[in-house]
């Protein structure tokens, strides 16, 4: 059973061919097709997963494109199960509105809104907000439950004219951790441009392509994370669309991503952070693909070290769950090759996701009380690493009672 895809010889940033591979990491299902019981034994898509660079550019992205109607339409990530997210942007918001003096003649926008987690606080602080959100089920939840004004579209070019005839201009733009997931960038980036005030700000937060490779995050590849972002394919995209670089800065979000503060060409300059970022990847080749082979070598490391570890705990009789039914977790239980012969449920917050079953590997996804439930077991696999301050403070039952977490990401280390 195959869905209709897309396999590209030329960037999705400036349309140059000659992409050059960096990893290859199989034929996958999609991180976020959740099986029921019902589907279980059904055929399962799978696509092809393979890291590329564009050496003209400096992009690094996929070259399998999932139309985003099959990947977002329904949506089961709901970013409010999240503590870290919530407080996240608790404080970013409370930083902007006092910082651009923000009030009731103002608008905020934000971008692939989710459930309204951001929103909410410009809300409750008398700030007039509007979310786009393709995904429809996210999108209701957001109106009915927290009273977001919600358009339910893909946000493109043709969406931010619409919104700017209608008045509907922004002196802030957000967009967290959703520039990766999408196809059309130089539509989506001239959106931006189309819906912000001329004194208004965008603010994006996205994965660091330095910290992926830096750290052997390569679970953060999968069908939705079109694009692995530099700073410098950044700076070349939003100069293409007459948007400027105003500020940078290194946030733990994500396992590391770039909060980057954005807007009309010729209304700023950029800062000395941006400069010194843009000279430290110039310095570390992050055109050139001998630059990114010993990512690959470090991948394949990291997955003997796992497998040996697991095997050894089975081959003592130690009982192993998971924990954290992430789209991360997915690539890498996937590619690792850890399903359910290791691996005895994955346990996981949120409520959309338990009855269901992890794509690919079938595990059953529970609450997480089943960590402290006899039998329970005597190692978890922290799938959602990125959040493992936090998940090891909520499990801190599971713990006490003798329970080890294994966190796989950057090296395999046991907790």
């Amino acid at each position: 059973m195959t869905q209709p895809a897309s396999t590209r010889t030329t960037c999705l940033a400036c349309s140059a061919p000659g992409l050059e591979p960096i990893l290859d990491l199989g034929r996958q299902p999609l991180a976020n097709a959740l099986r029921t019981l019902e589907t279980l034994n059904d055929p399962e898509t799978t696509y092809p997963l393979e890291l590329v660079l564009c050496p003209a550019c400096s992009l690094v992205q996929i070259n399998e494109i999932v139309p985003p109607e099959i990947l977002f339409s329904e949506y089961v990530y709901f970013s409010s199960f999240s503590e870290s997210m919530l407080k996240h942007a608790e404080t970013l918001t409370s930083e902007l509105t006092e910082a651009r003096k923000l009030g009731p003649e103002s608008l905020v926008v934000e971008i692939a809104s989710n459930d309204g987690y951001l929103l909410q606080y410009y809300k409750k602080a008398g700030v007039p907000v509007l979310g786009i959100e393709p995904a429809r089920n996210i999108a209701k939840w957001a109106v009915e439950n927290r009273g977001i004004p919600t358009v339910c579209e893909f946000f493109g070019s043709e969406v931010a004219k619409r919104l700017a005839v209608e008045g509907k201009q922004a002196d802030v733009v957000h967009m967290h951790n959703v520039l990766a997931h999408v196809a059309d960038l130089n539509g989506v980036v001239e959106g931006i441009k189309q819906i912000l005030k001329p004194d208004g700000i965008a603010l994006i937060e996205a994965p660091y392509l330095g910290d992926m490779i830096e750290r052997c995050e390569f679970d953060t590849i999968y069908h939705e994370h079109l694009c692995y972002f530099s700073l410098t394919a950044l700076n070349r995209l939003f100069k293409a669309h007459e948007l400027e670089l105003r500020d940078v800065k290194r946030v733990p979000i994500h396992g590391g991503s770039l909060r980057l503060t954005l807007g009309h060409a010729g209304r700023g300059q950029a800062s000395p952070a941006v400069l010194a970022l843009l000279e430290e990847e110039r310095s570390w080749g992050v055109y050139h693909i001998a630059s990114y082979r010993p990512f690959a070598d470090r991948v394949e490391a990291l997955k003997a070290a796992l497998r040996q570890l697991l095997g050894n705990l089975k081959s003592e009789g130690k009982r192993i769950a998971a924990y954290g039914a992430s789209a991360k977790g997915s690539t890498l239980l996937n590619y690792f090759g850890i399903g359910r012969e290791t691996l005895d449920f994955v346990a996981d917050r949120s409520t959309v996701k338990q009855g269901l079953y992890t794509p690919g590997t079938h595990l059953p996804i529970v609450a997480p009380e089943a960590l402290v439930t006899d039998p329970a077991p005597d190692y978890t696999l922290l799938l959602t690493w990125n959040f493992a301050d936090e998940i090891l403070r909520q499990q801190a039952e599971y713990r006490s009672k003798g329970g080890r977490f294994i966190v796989p990401i950057p090296d395999v280390v046991v907790v």
